[in-house]
């Protein structure tokens, strides 16, 4: 083997959530997007000691398990649906695998599995999309859409995309023509000029409410084009170019309603939405959703689970593990828009949420009023620095991180609290695995752990994580239990053996 070598290869065996294995006589290649059985052409990017990291360059032949049909076009191109020619039943049980091996293999604990929950979508499902403004290939014409796979800069069309309602794909095709049309230049990363940057698409799914949001840096105006003539920035407004294409959207054919049109500036070098200001052109700033027989007002970028039917399944399955709450302190951190926070409050004392985007914890202060929630407390600010400074102690805990996880110091923390439930929800299975050598130290076991999938086609799903202190299980416990008469979802006190 040698760094710059192409082969071509049998994905052996893969582990969570898509890296795969080609053996050689000389060794094993790692490559990520991987699934099993299926056969890839790849470049070897590093070696050492009998084994390298590759890239992969494309699919030779399928695995014996994808026999779905019709893929996507961009399905060997775009980074999102590595399993989308795998059928649906395959894809839960190689998920289940791969989760169940990665927990076995970080923890001793002799916990129960419950299972992976399938979700009631298969495609269709996500409500929110963040879309990126570039070119295909260098010096190609403006493209809207997603990363192409393993690349910072190539940009793979999106506007047919099947995780999707098609509203969010009339609001890239829309989008993308008026701004071909008006030859409004993308931002390069590189170069740091440009205008054009992310276009965020929202969707409540029971609403039907829509809001989009135009995401450019502050640039340095703009001046209309003459007829066939390129973009000229001088000092300007560039009022004119966002109120036409307003315009273009409020006129567009969606299906649901059209509730804001949004323009937010930032000029952070970051390949990230900073939010430097943001203005209304068309309506309002948000957008309602349902869940859990909760309103939620959701702002562009506040945190939502992405699949709002499979996150009742999940919630409901997050509040039996959290068990009996009446008469105690429950902390929810990373509290979103207070999804979580406001179920306990159902029948806790008092449930303190703790979130570092100011604008979510606003909307979750917001949601639990109209919800007729009054033992909420929302807190703005860094769970690690925010923790000393809470008067109440908490009672049990919810953890609902972003990817990365807990921060090790801020687990210390945590743990430190000593309660006797910890539930512990994560978006990425390795970063819980993690997390749980802190706990482990500290005393915790793992009793219980499940799974949601909140992302089919993909490689990943929600780990429901119970870590009980002391006596195992026992008490009653809190359950979402689903309202025939309305389809919505509501607190019943329940026994764990019935």
């Amino acid at each position: 083997m040698k760094k710059g070598e192409v082969g071509v290869g049998i994905i052996e065996r893969v582990s969570f959530p898509d890296r795969g294995v080609v053996v050689r006589e000389d060794g094993t290649v790692h490559l990520k997007h991987a699934v099993p059985g299926r056969t890839v052409r790849y470049r070897i990017r590093k070696k050492r000691n009998g084994s390298a990291e590759g890239i992969l360059l494309g699919t030779e032949a399928p695995s014996p398990i994808e026999t779905a049909s019709d893929p996507c076009p961009n399905a060997d191109l775009c980074g999102g649906c590595l399993y989308q020619t795998v059928p649906y039943s395959a894809q839960l049980s190689l998920k289940e695998k791969l989760i169940t091996e990665l927990l076995h293999r970080m923890t001793p604990d002799d916990f129960t599995w419950e299972g992976l929950t399938p979700s009631p979508e298969e495609e269709g499902y996500r409500l929110k999309m963040e879309y990126t403004f570039g070119d295909g290939e260098r010096g190609g014409e403006l493209m809207l859409g997603l990363h192409k796979r393993d690349s910072h800069f190539d940009i793979v069309a999106a506007e047919h995309c099947r995780l999707v309602h098609e509203d969010f794909n009339v609001a890239v095709r829309e989008t993308l023509a008026y701004f071909r049309e008006k030859k409004t230049p993308f931002y390069h990363k590189l170069r740091h000029d440009g205008y054009l940057r992310y276009l965020l698409v929202r969707r409540g799914r029971h609403s039907g409410e829509i809001l989009i949001d135009l995401v450019t840096t502050s640039g340095a105006g703009y001046r209309e084009p003459a007829p066939g003539g390129p973009f000229e920035p001088e000092i300007g407004d560039f009022g004119e170019l966002l109120r036409g294409w307003s315009e273009r959207l409020q006129a567009a054919p969606f299906a649901g309603r059209l509730t804001g049109v949004l323009h937010t500036v930032t000029d952070s070098t970051a390949d990230a939405v900073v939010d430097q200001g943001t203005e209304i052109l068309f309506g309002t700033d948000a957008f309602e959703e349902t869940l859990c027989g909760l309103r939620f007002r959701i702002t562009p970028f506040s945190f939502f689970q992405n699949n709002a039917d499979a996150a009742e399944l999940l919630y409901r399955k997050a509040a039996e593990y959290l068990g009996s709450t009446e008469g105690m302190t429950v902390y929810d951190l990373y509290s979103g828009t207070g999804t979580i926070a406001q179920i306990a409050a159902r029948t806790a004392s008092h449930v303190v949420g703790v979130e570092l985007v100011p604008e979510a914890v606003e909307a979750a202060r917001l949601n639990a009023a109209r919800n007729g929630i009054t033992n909420c407390e929302f807190v703005a600010g860094d769970v690690l620095k925010v923790l000393d400074s809470l008067p109440r102690k908490p009672d049990a805990i919810i953890l609902d991180p972003p990817r990365d996880g807990v921060h090790p110091k801020a687990m210390e923390r945590i743990a430190a609290y000593g309660v006797p439930r910890i539930v512990y929800i994560s978006c990425k299975a390795t970063s819980l695995a993690g997390n749980l050598l802190t706990l482990r130290e500290a005393g915790y076991r793992l009793e219980r752990a499940s799974a949601v999938d909140l992302f089919p086609q993909t490689p990943n799903v929600e780990v429901i994580a119970l870590l009980s202190r002391g006596q195992p299980g026992g008490g009653d416990c809190l359950d979402l239990k689903e309202r025939p008469e309305t389809g919505t979802c509501s607190l019943r006190r329940d026994s764990h053996d019935e």
